[in-house]
């Protein structure tokens, strides 16, 4: 940098990959010194790796943050490596004044940020961070013991109330940048996009960054918020957000959700029922992430120490066929498709295919959780493991391990029709609705689909057995 331009202030994208409602990113533009964004691809063991559908969405979400700073004279700075070394070592080399960032919150990123914050702060750098993913940060909800929260209408009761106002923050127009930018990583080097083979040809019905999840949202608000608590659960109907991904990414904030959907309510307020049911789910997700900070082997330990005690089965041929879609349940298979080819399930889905891997066929469910952190988009170090231990029966306020899932009368309950089955499994197509989540009750059982790879109604009472087991 010249000695007589002004100092630079340092940007440090994380998952917050957005310019409109990030803190860090309008304290920066309102200091008056030239503005250095930057990302940086982890490569060492700070954090999880990210899972290889979370890449491609990466990949997609960075260009398009880069298009938007571009529009803006600025620049995306690229760097590869262990982001406790990367940033205190970019500030000296472009002597910044000033490092600010939003803040994560999984153990390891904690640690991270709380020493590169000192290393950069010994040094003179002034180093800031402030929140841009969670409506309440996970400290800042307290029992009246002062501990972590384990029930969710305990919690949310709380956390609700402590949802303040907080005005909008528009994206800058406009940022003050540097005379000479450092040099910066290609994105196209960094190979996030997969090849040989591809397997993300399907994954096209997403618009990965800060434009897409404005447009889903928009969409949301204009098509399914209404009547939302009705048809949440039923997944051949679009009836969801699909926000999580842009969620998780940060391309959009959940305080900007929270505002547009009490804005709508507030303007049709026929609307008001099932705007609570969907800010009740952004508060769960907000619950996942008090439970993970408390907590932060959560995708390891089970949080009901009893279950510890569980033999699993060791059953690779039925784990092949759950991940495949081949166990003979159209609704489990149709899920596992519909992963499979879009990087993403609907939840209620998500809940019975989990329900199988881990009650029907009785496998850890660190196996599922570690299959969905690598084909989920919207994989999430908090909501992942949190929800698969709600199904497992052994996390916090989790579903009782003996509410064993149908997989049959799940899916003639929330896909009536059998609309979604036949979207996602074509040998299904031509069956009646009759017969279209039990294919073989039919007189010609569908050519290229496999017969159940178990009867549900043995492996629920092998599964009570070894609950029992377990209790006793």
């Amino acid at each position: 940098m010249s000695s007589s331009a002004p100092a630079p202030i340092i940007v440090w994208f994380r998952r917050d990959l957005r310019l409109a409602d990030n803190p860090a990113l309008a304290h920066a533009a309102a200091c008056g010194r030239p503005v250095i964004p930057v990302y940086v691809l982890e490569t060492g063991d700070d954090a999880r790796p990210t899972g290889g559908a979370g890449l491609w969405w990466l990949d997609k979400s960075l260009r398009a943050l880069e298009r938007d700073l571009q529009a803006r004279g600025a620049r995306l700075i690229l760097r590869r490596g262990k982001g406790r070394a990367v940033i205190p070592d970019l500030a000296r080399e472009l002597g910044a004044a000033a490092v600010v960032w939003n803040r994560l919150y999984d153990a390891a990123e904690i640690a991270r940020d709380t020493a590169i914050k000192t290393e950069l702060q010994g040094a003179g750098v002034e180093a800031r961070s402030f929140n841009a993913a969670l409506l309440n940060e996970p400290w800042t909800v307290r029992t009246g013991a002062g501990g972590g929260f384990q029930v969710f209408t305990a919690y949310w009761r709380v956390a609700r109330a402590q949802v303040g106002e907080a005005a909008h923050v528009p994206a800058p127009s406009q940022l003050s940048t540097p005379s000479h930018w450092p040099k910066a990583d290609n994105l196209e080097g960094w190979r996030l996009h997969p090849s040989a083979p591809d397997w993300s040809t399907g994954f096209g019905v997403w618009t990965p960054g800060e434009a897409g999840a404005e447009a889903a949202l928009d969409r949301f608000l204009g098509r399914a918020l209404g009547g939302y608590g009705a048809t949440r659960d039923e997944p051949a109907i679009d009836g969801v957000s699909r926000l999580s991904p842009h969620l998780h990414w940060g391309e959009i904030g959940p305080r900007q959700v929270w505002r547009a959907v009490q804005a709508r309510a507030e303007a049709y307020p026929r609307l008001a029922v099932d705007a609570e049911k969907f800010l009740s789910e952004l508060g769960w997700r907000e619950f996942n992430h008090h439970l993970a900070y408390h907590r932060p082997d959560l995708a390891a330990r089970d949080v009901h120490a009893t279950f510890q005690g569980l033999t699993w089965r060791d059953d690779p041929e039925g784990f092949a066929a759950w991940s495949r879609g081949l166990t003979g349940y159209p609704i489990v298979d149709a899920g596992m498709r519909q992963l499979w080819t879009t990087g993403w399930m609907h939840n209620r889905v998500r809940m019975i295919v989990a329900s199988f891997l881990v009650k029907d066929l009785l496998i850890d469910w660190r196996a599922g959780e570690a299959w969905f952190w690598d084909t989920l988009v919207d994989a999430d170090a908090a909501n992942n493991p949190a929800n698969w231990q709600w199904v497992a029966g052994c996390g916090a306020d989790a579903a009782p391990f003996f509410r064993i899932f149908n997989p049959t009368l799940q899916g003639e309950k929330f896909d009536p029709e059998g609309a979604y089955v036949r979207k996602w499994i074509p040998e299904l197509h031509n069956l009646p609705t009759a017969q279209v989540h039990k294919p073989w009750t039919s007189p010609a059982p569908p050519k290229g689909y496999p017969s159940p790879i178990l009867d549900h109604a043995k492996a629920r009472e092998r599964a009570l057995a070894v609950y029992k087991a377990l209790k006793s």
